[in-house]
């Protein structure tokens, strides 16, 4: 017999109905289960551009979602507004005793949530769903948080080798979703936002392009180790969207990893407890929450923020090929390769000399995959002012990263084509070609394309000066 006659499930980051552990719950305790999501206008108020692409991405999601409750006599119940106040409401519309979610782990959700269950007079249950480990599960022998990303990777290991994966089938228990009449979606429109270019860029949305991902990477899963680093070929899972807003199973990506053993499968999995870890961090040092350095000593860093580069950086014009393009496609598509996301940081804070936060922001403004653990993990570990962070001593060369990993310049070309007539020996740094002429005759550097805006060697030894200060 069911615990519950009526039961409402708040959608939120797990935008799908397989292997979603507190539908499970719901479904498997309740006679009668109710879906909702709410477009919570705290978030979406502070958003700058009215298309975004991550608004349309959560809106597509949704419809399919919708889309196959429909097929069990059931519908996906979307509002928007203030979950404290439309949440509590659809409780006593439909009539409630239950309410269940999974967790969500950033300051604002976790503080709205826990307000929400206090005044709640039913049963309300969380449940962890977008990781495998969470909070203070993995600990040292002495009981306290892991800073360093090794051991916290090899504890892992041996607990999910030992306790296995269990995966959650909601598609079982179908029958118990609440039958109830579809009703018309709310539009992008009605929710002050416009059409974006998701479709242009031919990105896979929802619970569907979800899956289609996984079936292509896991044809290419062996080979990720040594294509990951390349942005000019196709190494990488392109998952990472789907990941943020849990259109699919971070249960089900482990599982793939751990059942077909390889050296690219591998890396890949430490891919996925990187994202882990962060979001432990997260919870365990608060402050960073707050716009502070993990390592305090690094909080006041005197950087220069110069205006102008900050804008050249964003803009991707900063007369270095390879961080240009990089910055090019994180504005034209959302996305940046997770090599490019170090170099490009790197060259902020360490050529240009401005505050890691800075870039922090306007990663969180234009990434589709925005995420704000692995987001600010990231920076600080760019900026070496986090957890197991680079050293700050250690400076990527942008020109040595370019020529390593894009060595035929095909990223380069594909966002920067003013620079397509360069050959691959002239690509990485054409000013130094221009000394020979060789460059004179293709592009006319200065106004085709901007000579570098600082040198690297000079920005480098600046760099070691201001983090020197502070060691």
């Amino acid at each position: 017999m069911s615990k519950f006659k009526k039961s409402l499930v708040w959608l939120r980051r797990d935008l799908r109905l397989y292997d979603n552990a507190a539908l499970y719950h719901a479904l498997n305790e309740s006679n009668s289960v109710h879906c909702a999501f709410v477009f919570d206008s705290n978030i979406l108020d502070e958003l700058k551009n009215k298309t975004d692409q991550r608004v349309e991405f959560i809106w597509e999601s949704l419809f399919q979602i919708k889309s196959q409750l429909n097929k069990f006599g059931s519908d996906l119940i979307v509002e928007h507004g203030d979950p404290r106040i439309i949440i509590p409401k659809l409780i006593e519309v439909y009539q409630c005793d239950a309410m269940y979610i999974n967790k969500d782990y950033e300051a604002y959700a976790n503080k709205r949530d826990a307000e929400i269950i206090r005044k709640l007079k039913i049963k309300g249950f969380q449940y962890k769903d977008q990781v495998l480990y969470e909070k203070d599960e993995i600990l040292t022998q002495s009981g306290t948080p892991y800073t360093v990303f090794t051991p916290y990777k090899n504890n892992y290991l041996k607990r999910v080798f030992f306790e296995g994966i269990t995966q959650f089938d909601c598609e079982a228990l179908s029958k118990n979703y609440a039958k109830i009449d579809p009703v018309a979606m709310l539009s992008l429109n009605d929710l002050g936002f416009k059409v974006s270019n998701l479709k242009d860029l031919a990105i896979p949305v929802g619970e569907a392009g979800g899956k289609l991902l996984i079936e292509d990477f896991k044809k290419r899963i062996h080979g990720y180790k040594l294509k990951r680093d390349f942005p000019g070929t196709k190494g990488v899972s392109y998952l990472s969207v789907h990941n943020r807003f849990g259109t699919v199973s971070i249960r089900q990506l482990a599982k793939i990893a751990l059942d077909q053993p390889s050296e690219g499968s591998s890396v890949w999995l430490s891919e996925l407890i990187w994202r882990d870890f962060y979001f432990q961090i997260l919870f365990n040092f608060p402050h960073i929450n707050e716009g502070q350095a993990f390592k305090s000593q690094f909080n006041n860093l005197k950087f220069e923020n110069n205006p102008e580069y900050f804008m050249a950086w964003k803009e991707g014009r900063t007369g270095y090929p390879i961080i240009d393009a990089a910055m090019r496609q994180l504005n034209k598509t959302g996305f940046m390769h997770n090599r490019l996301r170090m170099v490009a940081a790197s060259f902020l804070v360490k050529d240009l000399l401005i505050d890691w936060r800075w870039g922090e922001d306007y990663f969180a403004e234009k990434l589709i995959d925005f995420d704000f653990s692995a987001n600010n993990g990231g920076w600080q570990w760019a900026a070496s002012t986090g957890c197991d962070a680079q050293p700050w001593f250690r400076i990527f060369n942008p020109i040595l990263q370019s020529k390593k990993f894009d060595a035929e310049g095909q990223f380069i070309k594909k966002y920067v084509p003013e620079l397509n007539a360069l050959s691959a020996n002239e690509i990485h740094e054409p000013w130094e070609n221009r000394k020979t002429n060789t460059t004179s005759s293709k592009i006319n550097l200065g106004v085709d394309y901007p000579m570098p805006i600082v040198n690297h060697s000079e920005q480098r030894l600046k760099a070691l000066a201001v983090y020197s200060a502070k060691k």
